[in-house]
């Protein structure tokens, strides 16, 4: 998949009911040319997202405290909170050229983990298996999550890696549909190296990087 230039947006704790509304608005100004191809990083407060092909066993019990949100991307139940980075791409494909999106999102994430000095792979699924799509160590945890939408050939949503993410909070429920799959973090794999965890704004500069993003611009002119 080609790589022009990505205009990185930085924003900080936002709702997640209020991201994808924000999500919907950069969708239609893409569509309109009206902004170019644009990664967003940002963090949510607790959450669980899944789709409406997410197994209701798979969700955690009605008496969770973390509120569940149905969502409109690809992908089974996950959880963004405190702690985790997540990004957005708003990307019109037909500008981009041809590739596999979900692909470009995991190799570009890999990159970024190895410019910050962690080894990461990506995953091929096996025919009929649950999907593998995301970031691996290579003892295969999963550090991050990936689920994509794309309509009239402009991407959404994106992908959630965990930093220092509370781990607890997967076992809640089926993380991805993958019962036996152990989650990680960049935290847990730095202390097993007896090394410090890498600061959110550090991990921020590597994944733009990686994706070759623009300088942070200001979102001061558009609604939220």
């Amino acid at each position: 998949m080609a790589e022009p230039t990505l205009e990185r947006i930085d924003l900080g704790e936002v709702p997640y009911p209020e991201a994808t509304e924000a999500m919907k608005g950069w969708v239609e100004s893409r569509h309109a040319g009206a902004i170019p191809d644009r990664l967003v990083l940002l963090t949510h407060p607790p959450v669980i997202t899944y789709g409406s092909r997410t197994p209701p066993e798979e969700l955690p019990r009605a008496d969770s405290p973390i509120p569940l949100f149905e969502v409109d991307r690809g992908g089974q139940a996950t959880y963004h909170g405190p702690g985790q980075l997540v990004g957005y791409f708003v990307v019109h494909l037909e500008e981009r050229g041809p590739g596999d999106v979900v692909r470009w999102v995991e190799n570009g994430l890999v990159r970024a983990l190895d410019l910050l000095g962690f080894e990461a792979v990506r995953r091929d699924t096996p025919p009929g298996a649950q999907s593998l799509v995301g970031v691996w160590t290579p003892s295969h945890d999963k550090l991050a999550s990936i689920g994509m939408r794309i309509r009239n050939k402009v991407t959404s949503h994106g992908f959630a890696l965990n930093i220092a993410s509370d781990l607890d909070e997967f076992t809640r429920f089926t993380a991805c549909g993958l019962p036996e799959v152990a989650m990680t973090s960049l935290a847990e794999i730095a202390t097993e190296q007896g090394r410090p965890t890498p600061t959110e704004e550090s991990v921020r500069n590597a994944v733009a990087q990686a994706f070759g993003a623009t300088p942070p611009v200001s979102l001061a002119a558009e609604a939220m």
